[in-house]
């Protein structure tokens, strides 16, 4: 197969596609490919087989369901396509660095001084790719929601609660009336029953997925209000429930993920919403 980023398109349609088709194994596959294009095209086989927590041998099944003569093959058409969507030499350079590191099996970063060298580079590398992976329409469409609703509804639990914790606090600074459903003495239905049709709930949740925010989601759809989701799959429950769905690809050193990009798209929403309203 020729590597060229129509390729690249091509297949990532192809998986989305056949995603509900693949067995279990290949389905973690299929997810860890479409959400991790950059580890695909720089990690070894090894480190992906091991974060999408399947034996090789599968990555290898994987690459011939969709025509390729093994994984390697496949992993070219990743790593042409991140390459060619990095215009600056500079970078493109650390992403070979970056390659040949995981490869040589550079050891974990230990001190403090190391760890926040580690951490910085990849959130900083973590929103450079932010803005390519969100559609203009997408925010537009988010905001226009926001700014008919008569009130919004944030839900966020686990890691993702400090999230909607900020988006509460930064959303009701533009005037807005917004709750935070925190399920305060175990009433996570109650504080969402009143939600309708003229409300919009935002849900942030990423795998593995909070089962109280998938049951409010559910509710919210089935009372009919309009639904924005922060989350980090293509394939998440959340998303079919959406009118607008953000798939967030996070920073993480050795499974420690951040939340610098969703917090970064969580003050986008805010601060535009304030723009809007003083038109």
């Amino acid at each position: 197969m020729s590597e060229t980023p129509t390729q690249f398109v091509a297949l990532h349609e192809d998986i989305y596609s056949r995603y509900d088709s693949l067995s279990k194994r290949l389905k973690q596959v299929a997810r860890y490919v479409l959400d991790n294009p950059d580890s695909v095209a720089l990690d070894t086989i090894a480190t992906i087989a091991g974060r999408a927590e399947v034996p090789p041998s599968t990555l290898i099944r994987f690459a011939g369901a969709f025509g390729f003569s093994g994984f390697n093959e496949m992993k070219q058409i990743f790593r042409q396509h991140v390459l060619e969507g990095t215009p600056n030499y500079t970078e493109r350079a650390k992403l070979f660095r970056q390659s040949s590191a995981e490869e040589d099996g550079q050891k974990n970063p230990e001190t403090p001084s190391e760890i926040l060298r580690v951490f910085t580079m990849v959130n900083a590398q973590a929103l450079q790719s932010l803005h390519s992976q969100i559609r203009d329409e997408s925010l537009e469409q988010a905001i226009a929601l926001l700014k008919n609703a008569q009130t919004i509804y944030v839900i966020g639990f686990g890691r993702s609660f400090s999230v909607a914790c900020y988006l509460t606090y930064a959303l009701r600074h533009t005037d807005r009336k917004v709750h935070l459903i925190d399920g305060l003495g175990g009433m996570f239905t109650e504080q969402l029953r009143m939600a309708d049709r003229n409300d919009v709930v935002i849900s942030i949740s990423f795998s593995p997925y909070a089962k109280e925010t998938l049951e409010l989601v559910d509710l919210g759809a089935k009372n009919g209000a309009k639904q924005i989701v922060f989350t980090d799959s293509l394939v998440s429950p959340l998303a079919a429930f959406s009118e607008v769905c953000f798939v967030i690809r996070e920073a993480q050193v050795d499974g420690f993920r951040s939340q610098v990009a969703s917090m970064c798209l969580a003050q986008t929403l805010a601060v535009s919403l304030a723009l809007s309203n003083a038109e």
